[in-house]
């Protein structure tokens, strides 16, 4: 059985979105699969339409049986997701895993031991890491012979994948066993020209280290999640399915015997050499973000790689820059509308028309709009620091039979963190990437008005 653990201590690069849908591709190949969920949010049984209230054990009571002498076994937690893919959900009970095992000794191994009596069982098993680098994820690193660490191509993100690999670093010269680390590129947007810089430099630094696949930008992902089905089944025929069947199979065509042969290294040799490289990329690309470019630069235009790069230096985003222009251009005006929302054009618009063209949240004029997508809610509503945390205050609005939901408010400039009640349920904005870490193991969305 081969494990993938999916790490990035950075919140909203994908590490769900592609744990779940990297699972779900594998089993399209033929491959009886594991998702594990070691994240205390419990993501992967949202996005994959488990009932949170009828999840009775999870992982941590796997996890934390061990050391009170009463193992339960891997087996009777399980979810059946599909034919070959089964679910080991989490619960918020994770987030206070650390501090109960404090002091007991092998407690990393905890993951280790649970997933030895099901090494026959599967083929593959996926791990979905916190966004942060502590017990959970070094017991993840302790079972894995691979890890994928997602990049979203931002600068930030870039800032981020340097410390990420430093911290990984530091964590593993504990791991003994040989692990296989690579970088995936994932909100991948060719239409904008600092993620086609970005990636070129990734590859150029990264070499072999880098997977071949790039998951581009695709709001059909998100939408999948909000359906709580993973792509393939959400829409065959997008072009998300296509990235993750294409990642699935160079991870299988990664797997003979003559390329395992090649993994000599130690995790922490490999995660030092990437970490300097990712050290040097990020000084690299410093000037070229301190010079932002003027608006009109990041549009779309049709001659841009053209005059930019040529086939002989990059024919891989050609490729995909003709797979984008083809699917844009059999696709509805309303979907490519709603791919790259432009302020200046929603402003010409009426409200309704606006808010059906976005997801999340952003500001149209002097308001701040709240919209998101729940096809089978009741009632979605708003809470945060600016009506002091009670959701009754800020019910959102279904838009006819669609699924969308909207409100909008008057909000004076500043920070606010909020979050979402759907049916009475408390989560983070699924649309909206910017987080952080609240008192209870969850996230809060945030938002900055200006």
């Amino acid at each position: 059985m081969k494990t993938i653990a999916v790490v990035n201590q950075k919140g909203g690069c994908g590490k769900t979105t592609i744990s779940i849908n990297l699972a779900s591709a594998l089993t399209e190949a033929g491959q009886r699969v594991l998702l594990v969920d070691m994240d205390p949010q419990s993501h992967c049984a949202v996005g994959l339409a488990v009932p949170e209230e009828q999840i009775e054990q999870s992982i941590y009571d796997v996890l934390i049986s061990r050391s009170r002498n009463e193992p339960i076994k891997l087996t009777e937690i399980l979810w059946q997701i599909g034919d070959r893919l089964e679910l080991a959900p989490a619960s918020i009970d994770l987030s206070a895993f650390e501090q109960q095992m404090a002091g007991i000794p092998e407690r990393e191994c905890c993951l280790k031991e649970a997933l030895e009596d099901m090494k026959d069982s599967y083929d593959y098993t996926i791990i979905d890491c916190p966004p942060a680098v502590g017990l959970l994820t070094f017991n993840a690193l302790r079972t894995a012979t691979e890890v994928i660490v997602p990049v979203e191509t931002g600068y930030f993100a870039l800032h981020g994948l340097s410390r990420q690999l430093e911290t990984l670093s530091i964590l593993s010269r504990r791991c003994e066993q040989q692990v296989n680390v690579k970088v995936l590129a994932s909100m991948y947007d060719i239409r904008t020209k600092m993620a086609r810089e970005i990636l070129a430099d990734l590859r150029s630094r990264f070499g072999d280290k880098m997977l071949n696949t790039i998951i581009c930008f695709n709001t059909k992902i998100k939408e999948a999640s909000s359906f709580g089905q993973p792509i393939s089944e959400f829409d065959p025929a997008s072009k998300g399915r296509r990235d993750f069947s294409s990642l699935a199979e160079e991870l299988l065509g990664t797997q003979t015997k003559e390329q395992r042969s090649e993994f000599v290294n130690s995790l922490a040799d490999q995660l030092e050499s990437i970490s300097a490289t990712a050290d040097e990329l990020l000084e690299a690309a410093k000037p070229t973000v301190k010079a932002p470019e003027p608006p009109v630069a990041e549009e779309p235009e049709p001659t841009l790689l053209e005059e930019e790069i040529t086939p002989v230096e990059e024919p891989e985003l050609l490729e995909l820059e003709e797979q984008t222009e083809v699917q844009e251009s059999q696709a509805p005006e309303e979907s490519r509308a709603a791919e790259v929302p432009e302020p200046e054009h929603l402003e010409e618009k009426s409200t309704d028309a606006k808010l059906s063209e976005y997801y999340g949240v952003s500001q149209i004029n002097d308001a701040v709009v709240f919209v998101t997508l729940y096809p089978r809610a009741q009632s979605v509503q708003i809470a945060g620091d600016f009506n002091n945390w009670q959701p009754e205050h800020a019910s959102m609005n279904k838009v006819g039979d669609t699924g969308v939901w909207q409100t909008e408010m008057k909000l004076d400039p500043g920070r606010y963190r909020y979050r979402l009640v759907v049916d009475g349920q408390w989560q983070q904005d699924p649309y909206n990437e910017l987080t952080e870490l609240n008192p209870f193991g969850g996230f809060n969305s945030v938002i900055e008005i200006k």
